[in-house]
């Protein structure tokens, strides 16, 4: 398998993020869902410069990003934003855009379940068509119950990509099935072929290893699903608030009040470049070690 790695948890320059993916052997990266932060030009150069693959991407679904918003302007807005996210993905040459439908941290219903799937369908079906057109494939990602209400399990995620068609796969979170799912590998086996993207954190969300975790059982369980491409590292440390936590040293960057808020929201907060990276090289060596 290959590894890749998010890069929304840490909010820099791009060169920075990938010289360090470049130093520790990653193969590719899964760029953050903001189309419009990136000059596509600059981006294919570094990506060469540290020959680093653009795998795809993850939708940022900030507030008012909703594709089941009540509101259909901000439907309307939501399904632009998606398809802004795909053109990303194929002027990067990647392959998967990793869709949650819904505002992660959204878990109070706008309608009834019934209206929610239907526009929930609509506005992927459109997307997805035109993804088919770019040559990118759309995995619905499930997350746990306390981000959104709406898609939480691989079933549901395969009966929304069902009634979607368009070819539109699942993408499964470690972190999030294992919360979930009555039985975690089983998910990822009934997954099957759906199976389009895999992200990867511990039980506690810090790096694989940091956790509870068997990453041996869970790369053999993919492999045995037929699923044979990418591990995308997505750690989401938390931030330690007692007297327990180890004083750190300055984060060393920047980020905008929105991405600092959707890191926050996350439980986490900006940690020094020496820690971050520390992490990001746990994960490499962890899952190497354990069959990726």
């Amino acid at each position: 398998m290959k590894i890749c790695m998010h890069n929304w948890m840490r909010p820099e320059p791009l060169e920075v993020t990938l010289a360090r993916l470049n130093r520790l052997g990653y193969d590719g990266i899964e760029i953050m869902g903001e189309p419009r932060k990136y000059d596509v030009k600059e981006v294919r150069g570094l990506l060469d410069k540290y020959k680093i693959e653009c795998w795809g991407s993850v939708t940022i679904m900030v507030a008012g990003r909703d594709l089941i918003h009540a509101d259909p302007y901000f439907r309307e807005m939501s399904l632009q934003y998606v398809i802004e996210c795909i053109d990303l993905v194929a002027a990067l040459d990647g392959k998967i855009l990793t869709l949650v439908p819904s505002e992660v941290g959204k878990i109070i219903a706008m309608s009834d379940p019934e209206t929610e799937w239907a526009w929930a369908v609509e506005g992927i079906k459109k997307a997805a068509d035109h993804a088919n057109k770019k040559g990118v494939r759309i995995g619905l990602e499930p997350l746990n119950r306390f981000e959104t209400n709406f898609l939480n399990r691989h079933d549901q995620a395969i009966r929304l990509a069902q009634d979607v068609g368009e070819g539109v796969g699942v993408c499964l979170d470690a972190f999030h099935i294992f919360i979930e799912e009555a039985d975690p590998y089983q998910a990822i086996l009934d997954t099957g072929s759906m199976l389009v993207d895999f992200h990867v954190a511990d039980n506690n969300r810090f790096p694989p290893g940091s956790g509870c975790f068997d990453w041996k059982k869970i790369i053999s369980t993919l492999g045995q699903a037929g699923y044979d491409t990418y591990l995308t590292s997505e750690f989401v440390v938390p931030l330690d608030r007692s007297p327990l936590n180890i004083k750190d040293e300055a984060a060393g960057t920047e980020a905008s009040d929105a991405e600092l808020k959707f890191i926050r929201d996350h439980g986490s907060d900006l940690m020094s470049e020496a820690r971050y990276s520390k992490y990001v090289e746990d994960t490499i060596k962890h899952l190497k070690a354990n069959g990726a």
